[in-house]
């Protein structure tokens, strides 16, 4: 029988939230719930939203939670070589170029593929970006059902190098799974988009595909996602305790816990959670916190 890993990769931006909770649960349920191993991955790749000492705080947070993880963790920081390594194998087959339009000129409109036959601007230090085609990428995810997108019409020719310097995170995630065989992705919703892109990478560089499961992603009143960006409590900050959390986020995942277990501790509630763990029960939609 196949091992089954999964994994939990926040980025060191801020402490875990309410929201962060659900993700990092849902994750190891799936996977602990099943004989699996479960990996712990920081993504610290971009410096400018790296906050010192917050990596430090995840681990701690998720050990509260009892979220223990197998093996080390593993730093992206600590990967550049490998991801420049796939960028170099991309290359050989002329799946990339360099591209010197700016985030402005671009906008939100698909990429039309202005620098495919060579930079507009040579003043500018360049972004690398992957060549796509006009074939969809369907992928069958374990909650959401059917996902098709053409990423040439919808998304564009995507950046998998910055132009400063940074590995961009689409590259750096399939190289890491990769290479620590994770097999299957279970993390939110609205990453669901992201995910044709990451397929199309694993493909071109001979990657194996994961399993996918994209949770509901809580809200706030207002319908917005739960993130640090629009102030969302860290857990330390809830007026909750953890097991009282932890009950939470396995009701939002639609696993009706038993009103008394957040009296228990955190051990009992996630050795429930393994015990009764239903990916059927797990709601599609969003919701509030």
């Amino acid at each position: 029988m196949d091992v089954i890993r999964g994994r939990f990769a926040p980025t060191p931006s801020g402490p875990l939230h309410f929201g962060s909770l659900i993700a990092a649960l849902g994750s190891y349920l799936h996977s602990k719930s099943r004989g699996g191993q479960w990996f712990v991955r920081i993504d610290d790749l971009d410096t400018d939203r790296t906050i010192p000492g917050i990596g430090s705080d995840i681990l701690r947070t998720l050990e509260t939670f009892g979220l223990h993880w197998d093996g080390e963790v593993l730093y992206q920081s600590s990967r550049i070589a490998a991801y420049n390594e796939a960028i170099e194998q991309l290359s050989a087959k002329d799946l990339i170029y360099f591209c010197s339009c700016s985030r402005k000129e671009v906008g939100h409109n698909p990429y039309p593929g202005t620098c495919r036959k060579g930079p507009s601007n040579d003043e500018r230090n360049p972004s690398v970006r992957l060549l796509t085609n006009n074939k969809p990428v369907e992928f069958h995810d374990l909650k959401q059902g059917i996902f098709r997108q053409n990423i040439e019409a919808e998304i564009g020719d995507f950046v998998i190098k910055r132009a400063d310097g940074y590995i961009a995170y689409h590259l750096a995630t399939v190289v890491d799974d990769e290479w620590q065989q994770i097999t299957e992705v279970v993390r939110g919703a609205d990453l669901l988009d992201s995910t044709p892109r990451q397929i199309y990478l694993q493909r071109l560089l001979g990657f194996q595909q994961p399993d996918f499961l994209h949770l509901p992603v809580a809200t706030d009143e207002n319908g917005q996602k739960l993130n640090k960006s629009n102030g969302a409590l860290s857990l330390d900050q809830t007026p909750f305790r953890p097991s009282q959390l932890i009950c939470q986020a396995l009701h939002f995942l639609g696993q009706n816990p038993p009103e008394n277990l957040q009296q228990k501790n955190v051990e009992h509630c996630i050795k429930w959670g393994l015990e009764h763990w239903n990916i059927n029960l797990v709601p599609k939609e969003k919701g509030h916190d």
